[in-house]
């Protein structure tokens, strides 16, 4: 945005003349240079082109006729016997100075401001957090005013300049309390160390985990209130959670320390809340400084404090605008965590029968599995008494009929030794290999065996009595 502006116009005599203005922010006034067209060359018109309008000295030349007026919004910038060709660069000039001497206002309460913030600075010896954040709040309303374009940028990054050349000088006071808070910081992260050193072998000797347990819960809040810096504060809270957990696993098992997908859920709902509740207590202290801002520009005693109350009202405004959006988005991860959670405990309930569907099988299986092994160790004892019996009994029927044998023939043995004609002799298969072979097969066929010798020796005996009775009745004949 220029401050000056050149272009051609006419006089009351309507003669051809060289207008040029100059903005006065400080005296919110216009400077109006007319030059006569006699003295108006082309040099100087490239003059007042090229290096006036930037701000570069040119030498005005005899004859030229100066007047200041008054910015205002109403009246006009030009005299009445003034007419310029561009009445609408006049116009738009006139509505962007009256803008620039407002920010120029503007710009010099802000510069007081930070001149006393500045001075504050240059009597501390140590770092000073009510300072630094008095700067921080001084740079929020800058920047507010940048974005909301109620600033100039130039007067901006003069304010820019400033404001950084403060922090600067605090950085280097905040560098040494740093330094020093570092050393301290160490001194507690040894001293934390060595009690959880303790703790650690308390937990491998697995005694007293219940008191160990509400011991770390003291070191937790004790740590909370600790100056640590960032690394050492995590490094310390790495190790008390790797010690919660290894209580966690010798108390309850490996699992005891894992928390369902329900529970994880709950915490989430629960830290929520606790975001919604503090977004609105943000919301309400906002809401309470917007009504303190419009009831104070009904009792300004300016115009310009009307403008700056004003854009603190639109400050405000754009605050509460943008919590009540993230609280919109809270409210609608607030009712998607709700039904989550419902959903989650149909899932435990659901997977709670299943966990003692499962169980009930088990012991179900292991209860039918008892009894299958009670009835075969009977079945095979039982069956090992009736196998031996069954060889028993095969041993005294073979004797038995070899003995009816010897005794039917023992009378006509020596008379059918001559009369008879040689036979060849019966193979008979061992009644005792047989069983042996019977009873390599399968459990299963113990009883199928039995009775098979049973009737093995039993066919045997009937053969050799009817070939006895044969004989017998071919000799009587």
């Amino acid at each position: 945005m220029r401050n000056k502006i050149v272009l051609w116009g006419t006089n009351a005599q309507e003669e051809r003349v060289l207008v040029a203005l100059e903005l006065l922010a400080d005296k919110n006034k216009v400077a109006v240079h007319t030059f006569p067209e006699a003295i108006a060359t082309d040099d100087f018109y490239q003059q007042m082109m090229e290096q006036w309008r930037n701000d570069q000295e040119v030498a005005f030349p005899e004859g030229v006729n100066t007047i200041e007026r008054e910015l205002t919004v109403t009246d006009a910038l030009l005299p009445d016997d003034i007419k310029v060709e561009r009445g609408d660069v006049i116009q738009r000039a006139q509505t962007e100075w009256h803008f620039v001497v407002l920010s120029s206002k503007l710009t010099q309460a802000y510069e007081a401001e930070l001149h006393e913030v500045e001075d504050r600075i240059a009597r501390l010896d140590s770092f000073d957090d009510d300072v630094w954040e008095t700067l921080k709040g001084f740079w929020d309303k800058v920047q507010a005013q940048l974005r909301d374009r109620t600033l100039l940028r130039e007067h901006g990054d003069e304010l820019r300049e400033r404001t950084n050349q403060a922090f600067e000088s605090l950085k280097q006071l905040r560098s040494k309390m740093d330094e020093e808070f570092r050393h301290a910081s160490k001194e507690n992260l040894d001293k934390f160390n060595e009690l959880l050193e303790k703790v650690e072998s308390e937990i491998k000797e697995n005694k007293h985990l219940s008191r160990i347990f509400n011991d770390l819960k003291g070191l937790q809040r004790d740590l909370k209130g600790l100056d640590l810096t960032r690394e050492h504060r995590g490094k310390l809270w790495s190790r008390i959670d790797k010690a919660f957990k290894e209580v966690k696993e010798k108390r309850f098992g490996e699992k005891g320390g894992d928390s369902s997908p329900l529970e994880r859920v709950e915490r989430r709902f629960k830290g929520l809340l606790g975001a919604i509740e503090k977004m609105e207590r943000s919301i309400e202290r906002d809401e309470s400084e917007l009504s303190f801002q419009e009831r104070k520009i009904n009792r300004t005693d300016g115009q310009l404090e009307a403008q700056i109350r004003q854009a603190k009202i639109q400050m405000v405004q754009q605050r509460i605008a943008s919590k009540r959006e993230k609280l919109d988005e809270m409210m609608k991860t607030k009712a998607q965590l709700e039904s989550r959670i419902e959903k989650e405990k149909e899932r435990e309930a659901k997977r709670q029968e299943q966990r003692e569907v499962a169980k009930a099988r088990k012991v179900a299986k292991d209860k039918i599995a008892e009894e299958i092994r009670q009835q075969h160790e009977a079945l095979e004892a039982e069956k090992g008494d009736e196998i031996a019996a069954a060889v028993q009994a095969v041993k005294g029927d073979e004797a038995s009929a070899d003995t009816k044998v010897e005794e039917a023939t023992a009378t006509t043995e020596d008379e059918k030794a001559e009369q008879a004609p040689p036979k060849e002799e019966k193979k008979k298969d061992s009644l005792l290999e047989a069983i042996g072979t019977t009873l390599g097969e399968s459990f299963e066929d113990v009883i199928d065996t039995v009775k098979a010798v049973a009737e093995v020796v039993g066919h045997q005996i009937e053969e050799k009595v009817a070939e006895i009775r044969q004989e017998l009745a071919d000799e009587e004949e």
